[in-house]
């Protein structure tokens, strides 16, 4: 489909947003609030882009009690498709999301879907909608850990390939993408959509009173979110993340929201209710995303596997140890306050949890456009597009332009 309809004078491009797990929702709220910003700004000028936007949520994220945490908290509207996908192995989310969104697209009639990150709902979006020939955009396109045994690499991968625009956070990315072969065109470099709702919320997080209800305080903590199959669906692993936890008690507090998955494979192996039993160790629900901000924001560090939490962590400033032996977000190792401890070697990692609480001050930067903007630059792009005629994404501005 070309992009663009004439509506009154008007060009009027209609965009079809995806996400289908929290870290998505995240991502994509500061988007659908840019695209209506736009609209507005434009509703006087009778030549200028303006967009129709609706939501699918293919619920690969199933627990609803959370989305909807979620979803209002973030400000996202009520999804216009909710497509009920639940649990299941990587084949079946993905092939549930291509059959349940296929006749939602030929309904709708986008003239491009715009997708975020990497999870199993984002490869299989971009797939169905590039089969259908209707454009794709992909934002947070061109990371790249080099680890092809992480099924978010997979995914990536594959986005990528067949997305018409792609929207990176970091100036590496756009890299990654021309080692591939991705023409210069569709490359845009914007920052970091969610840091754009870190920006907006973060001040609303810390005053949430989650530090009151957990009885921490300030900096006198450490905060644990572990949920990545490598880390949690070994039962080894497993009993060296717990003997790590117990051992980082002796000096500290933890804080450890328990993802379902997680806490379904410590009860599995018998190591929950040690866990509980310690003194020292706290172990909540998943928290919406207010709650967790404000916990991060105070923390006197962060363990975690998740990748989003290495970018909020640097931008708050907070030290973040990050369960891998890879990452995808390097910039926030080599610029923020992130680094990679191996998930395998128990006291490496407690090795590296005394360094954090021995040294002063975190001393990491903010990555470029992390300003708390990007969604503007995209949806700036997205205008430039729906207007050019053209859903080849050859664009002015090209490789790491910004907008």
């Amino acid at each position: 489909m070309m992009p663009g309809r004439r509506d009154g004078g008007a060009v009027r491009a209609r965009i079809l947003h995806v996400v289908g797990a929290r870290p998505n929702f995240v991502k994509m709220a500061p988007i659908m609030a840019a695209v209506e910003e736009w609209n507005a700004s434009a509703s006087g000028d009778g030549a200028a882009v303006r967009f129709g936007q609706s939501l699918v949520h293919t619920g690969q994220h199933y627990d609803v009690g959370m989305s909807d945490v979620f979803f209002r908290e973030l400000g996202l509207p009520e999804p216009d498709h909710y497509l009920g996908v639940g649990s299941g192995s990587h084949a079946e989310q993905t092939a549930e999301v291509l059959r349940r969104l296929e006749p939602v697209l030929l309904a709708e009639r986008p003239d491009i879907v715009l997708v975020v990150g990497d999870v199993n709902s984002t490869l299989a979006a971009a797939l169905c909608a590039a089969k259908l020939h209707i454009a794709v955009a992909h934002v947070e396109a061109g990371l790249r850990s080099g680890d092809r045994s992480m099924p978010e690499e997979l995914n990536r991968l594959v986005t990528d390939q067949v997305a018409d625009l792609l929207f990176t956070t970091f100036a590496g990315a756009n890299d990654n993408l021309l080692r591939e072969g991705i023409s210069p065109a569709r490359i845009h470099f914007v920052g970091n959509t969610m840091i754009d709702t870190l920006e907006r919320l973060r001040g609303c997080a810390v005053t949430v009173g989650i530090l009151e209800q957990l009885a921490m305080s300030r900096r006198a903590f450490a905060l644990v979110t572990l949920h990545r199959p490598s880390n949690v669906d070994d039962p080894g692993r497993l009993v060296l993340v717990t003997e790590v936890l117990q051992r980082i008690a002796e000096w500290l507090p933890v804080v450890f929201p328990v993802h379902a998955r997680t806490r379904a494979r410590l009860q599995a192996a018998g190591l929950l209710g040690l866990l509980e039993a310690r003194p020292g160790v706290v172990l909540t629900e998943p928290l919406g995303y207010l709650d967790f901000v404000g916990l991060m924001s105070a923390a006197r560090l962060v363990l975690t596997d998740s990748g989003g939490v290495q970018e909020e962590t640097t931008v708050l400033g907070v030290p973040c140890l990050t369960m891998r032996t890879t990452t995808e977000r390097p910039v926030t190792v080599t610029e923020g306050t992130n680094r990679l401890v191996d998930p395998c070697d128990g006291d490496a990692i407690v090795a590296a949890v005394v360094e954090v609480l021995q040294a002063g001050p975190c001393a990491g930067r903010r990555p470029e456009r992390w300003d708390g903007h990007a969604a503007q630059r995209i949806v700036a792009v997205l205008a430039q597009w729906g207007g050019s005629g053209s859903r080849s994404g050859g664009l002015a501005g090209g490789t790491g332009a910004a907008v």
